[in-house]
């Protein structure tokens, strides 16, 4: 396994295939400008789709907050200070790397919504694969309410979450949801006591990484470009995608393991 990527403001756990990756930065919330966990979010993102020894990564905040978003004081700063084609620049080299980096990763992606998931924190959990939240979560597309909108891809991600109607009316009135609406709606899996919130996200990703590593990764990639090839496309996808798997000694060993009624034991091979 190749050595954990150095953070300044999140912490990086790893222990069967599983990696938990916990924002830091609660004096400010765990807001994503203003801090070093873009930097953070963006190399624990890139470690895991280089390390064949992770299957899931989850990502949650300490704290009292998932992710407050943008730092609101940096932001008014940059308004007064900066000119449009400057903004622009700052969004593409900044915030805008979390879309990028989410959007590329090749393992299954959890986040465990300890608090309040807002504006560009909102954004982040819904690039997740699966969200699970503690009864404290709290989601909201505020951009609205400054006069702006998201900046970070946020409606190309929501619409997919809960819909079309459900992200404009979302977007348009920047409301803040609560925990058992957000379950609800679709938003989250499931909701929990703050003591279980990481523990059952744990649980869920030891189901997961218990599948044949490669597996995981082709099925994951296989959904991402669901959402933008058409069907014959991604049938020819499919096809190319499975003829790999079956050549693989995972595809071998789980076929033994079926037949001998055990648990597979996986390489990742």
């Amino acid at each position: 396994m190749s050595g954990l990527p150095t953070l300044k403001d999140a912490a990086l756990e790893f222990d069967g295939r599983v990696a938990v990756l916990t924002f830091k930065r609660d004096d400010m919330r765990n807001a994503l400008s203003g801090t070093s966990l873009i930097d953070d979010l963006c190399a624990t993102l890139e470690w895991t789709n280089a390390c064949a020894d992770v299957s899931v990564l989850i990502i949650t905040g300490a704290g009292a907050a998932f992710s407050a978003g943008g730092n609101i004081k940096a932001m008014r700063e940059r308004a007064l200070s900066s000119t449009a084609a400057e903004m622009e620049d700052y969004y593409r080299r900044n915030i805008q790397r979390i879309p990028r980096a989410m959007k590329a990763a090749e393992v299954a992606v959890i986040a465990a919504v300890n608090g309040p998931a807002i504006g560009a924190g909102f954004d982040l959990a819904n690039m997740c694969d699966i969200r699970i939240g503690s009864v404290n979560a709290q989601f909201g597309e505020t951009f609205v309410n400054l006069g702006l909108m998201a900046g970070d891809g946020g409606g190309w991600f929501l619409r997919r979450v809960v819909g079309a109607q459900r992200a404009a009316e979302l977007t348009f009135t920047g409301r803040v949801v609560k925990a058992e609406e957000a379950r609800a709606i679709g938003i989250l899996l499931e909701v929990t006591e703050p003591d279980r919130l990481v523990p059952r996200a744990k649980e869920f990703a030891a189901l997961i990484a218990a599948k044949p590593p490669l597996a995981v990764r082709y099925a994951k990639r296989a959904l991402r470009l669901a959402q933008q090839q058409g069907l014959d496309e991604h049938l020819d996808t499919c096809a190319s995608f499975q003829a790999a798997l079956q050549k693989t000694g995972d595809h071998l060993e789980a076929l033994a393991a079926f037949f001998e009624k055990r648990n597979g034991v996986f390489r990742g091979k």
